[in-house]
């Protein structure tokens, strides 16, 4: 029995690894790279500019194109968002991952011949599809993963998403050091190196099966789903997880795919919308990836090196692959005293320390909160038919809003100078009220009972009304 558990366990976990390699393990490796080889594509970019005109680029127009370049990324993960729900009710859960790939080797082709072809503007095409895989995958695995995965081990799965983002962000950082990758000669193979996690996903996901919630929800192929199952599960008795599914099937008959308008029309999912909403706000818009922007900076004051700050920077991104003795009070706590450190840094002399201290911290508690749970939100607060509009609407938020903080953090900083992170802060503490007021906990329970927990928050003030008519019959009945 021990031994038929491990093996069991052991294709799940090669499940979760063949899913994360090609998903999200790609939006944390693809947000890395392009910082070690900036100026070297600025250069690149003026240099190309002058043979086709003969005149310069002023610091201006380097500064604008590299804006174009970098805004690509996130405008893309909004496009890759908005066809991730369609791509995932036609094509499935685990088709649309491996068709996903298409479009980062598209990527990764423009990238690599762009210096060849000595065209800056293949650079800017090879991140907006870049961003487009980076938004299908973000919301399609989290979605896979949950629905294939058994219900006590659903957290610790959805997990693995968060988990993937970091690798991906630490080995990004590390094979764009100067000595790998991130050489003046070498930054098209760095740009095009994304293309190694797709070939891996495209050899390894076919053979696991599609999530057996799509199988028998969406497609009615009962006989497809309980393959699934046994090649996820082993031999042991389904019943109770197969029962639990045809309850959830009968729940959704009759039912089409919603779109994500519908939801904002549906009063019957207010309380899920309004989190997701929140949380995928929240997510971006908690500065954490303003703590990546002012990490060299911070670096440089404590006294490092400038040749070794890149390598200090790798452990910036290592703290989201630890998720222990971490909790998102600490992240709150974390952005108050960098605030602090950040006031006094230049009358103390250890300040600097603190300040860096405070960012592995902050980076440590995202990785283990905000990051891991908001992923898969959207697949447990919702049913079948709904789930894929809501990840519709989870990523576009996200993506709208990492866009949003990466073009407003300058001016937020040029603004509020050392008080830069409170807008950070009271965001942090406005989520922590609603996930503790208002959100119920999800942990080991079906998606139906979850389900029903938000059916009576959603109807509350109908079934107060419905109590009320007991004592009017009572007042009426003659004795």
């Amino acid at each position: 029995m021990r031994k038929f558990r491990r093996k069991t366990f052991r294709i799940l976990i090669l499940t979760v690894c063949a899913a994360g390699i090609g998903g999200t393990f790609q939006y944390g490796y693809n947000i890395s790279i392009i910082n070690a080889p900036t100026s070297y594509i600025q250069v690149f970019m003026n240099k190309t500019w002058q043979e086709r005109t003969g005149v310069p680029l002023e610091d201006n127009m380097i500064l604008l194109l590299w804006s174009f370049t970098v805004s690509a990324y996130p405008l893309g993960g909004l496009a890759g968002a908005v066809v991730a729900g369609p791509m995932a009710i036609m094509l499935g859960r685990k088709m649309s991952l491996l068709v996903n790939n298409v479009f980062v080797i598209i990527a990764a082709v423009l990238s690599g011949f762009s210096q060849m072809a000595k065209s800056f503007e293949m650079i800017m095409l090879s991140r907006f599809f870049t961003g487009v895989n980076a938004g299908v995958s973000m919301n399609i695995q989290p979605m896979y993963l949950a629905e294939s995965a058994p219900k006590k081990l659903r957290g610790a799965v959805a997990l693995t998403s968060a988990s993937f983002t970091a690798l991906g962000l630490v080995l990004g950082q590390v094979v764009g050091l100067r000595e790998l990758l991130g050489g003046e000669e070498s930054w098209p193979f760095l740009l095009a190196s994304n293309a190694v996690p797709a070939l891996i996903q495209l050899m390894a996901l076919p053979w696991f099966p599609e999530s057996p919630r799509y199988l028998l929800i969406d497609r009615g192929d009962r006989e497809s789903c309980i393959s699934a199952l046994q090649k996820l599960r082993g031999n042991s008795d389904l019943g109770a997880e197969l029962e639990e599914m045809l309850a959830e099937q009968a729940a959704a008959k009759g039912q089409r795919a919603k779109k994500p308008w519908e939801l904002f029309q549906n009063p019957a999912v207010r309380w899920q919308l309004m989190s997701i909403i929140v949380l995928s706000s929240a997510m971006q818009l908690c500065g954490n990836d303003s703590m990546y922007f002012y990490a060299a900076y911070v670096f440089q004051e404590a006294g490092i090196p400038q040749d070794k700050i890149p390598y200090v920077v790798i452990g910036t991104g290592s703290c989201e692959l630890i998720t222990s003795v971490t909790c998102v009070r600490l992240l709150m706590l974390s952005l108050l005293v960098f605030h602090c450190s950040l006031r006094l840094e230049t009358r103390i002399s250890w300040m600097p320390y603190l300040s860096m201290a405070c960012i592995f911290a902050y980076i440590l508690s995202f990785g283990i909160g905000p990051a891991g749970v908001t992923g898969v939100l959207p697949t447990e607060v919702f049913d079948q038919m709904s789930r894929p509009a809501a990840y519709m609407i989870c990523g576009s938020l996200l993506w709208f809003n990492l866009f949003l903080v990466g073009t407003a953090f300058p001016f937020i900083v040029k603004t509020l100078a050392h008080f830069c992170y409170v807008p950070f802060l009271v965001v942090c503490v406005c989520t922590a009220l609603y996930i503790g007021l208002f959100l119920p906990e999800t942990k080991g329970k079906s998606f139906l009972e979850i389900s029903e927990e938000f059916r009576k928050r959603n109807f509350k003030a109908q079934s107060h009304a419905a109590l009320y008519k007991g004592p009017e019959e009572i007042k009426s009945t003659v004795l």
